[in-house]
């Protein structure tokens, strides 16, 4: 179930001062420390093939219910609602990026 999480925290690890949880001091520079050796690019791209893992994942368990091959009608809803998560999780990013680049663009200098 929390490999299903995994597309939340690329996101989060990236913007630390986003971040829910309560950490110390310590934690939370070592976290924007390893943050800002990662390219924001790179976090994207790597939570984008979570997103496509988790699609794959649950392609792959609704066939298996629809063959018959043992695949349990929980484990194929919970793989499709993992997946559904995602890609709603991966287009609000995009959707926040593309509104910050578009009111970036219109301020004038």
């Amino acid at each position: 179930m929390l490999s299903g999480i995994s597309p939340i925290n690329a996101v989060t690890s990236a913007l630390p001062s986003l971040s829910l949880s309560s950490t110390t001091a310590l934690g939370s520079a070592s976290d924007a420390a390893s943050a800002a050796s990662t390219p924001f690019g790179d976090l994207l791209t790597d939570a984008i093939g979570q997103v496509n893992k988790l699609e794959d994942q649950a392609h792959t368990a609704v066939t298996g219910l629809m063959t018959g091959s043992g695949v349990d009608v929980h484990q194929a809803m919970i793989a499709t609602q993992k997946s559904s998560m995602a890609f709603e999780l991966a287009l609000s990013v995009r959707n926040k990026a593309v509104q910050a680049y578009q009111s970036v663009i219109g301020m004038q200098f």
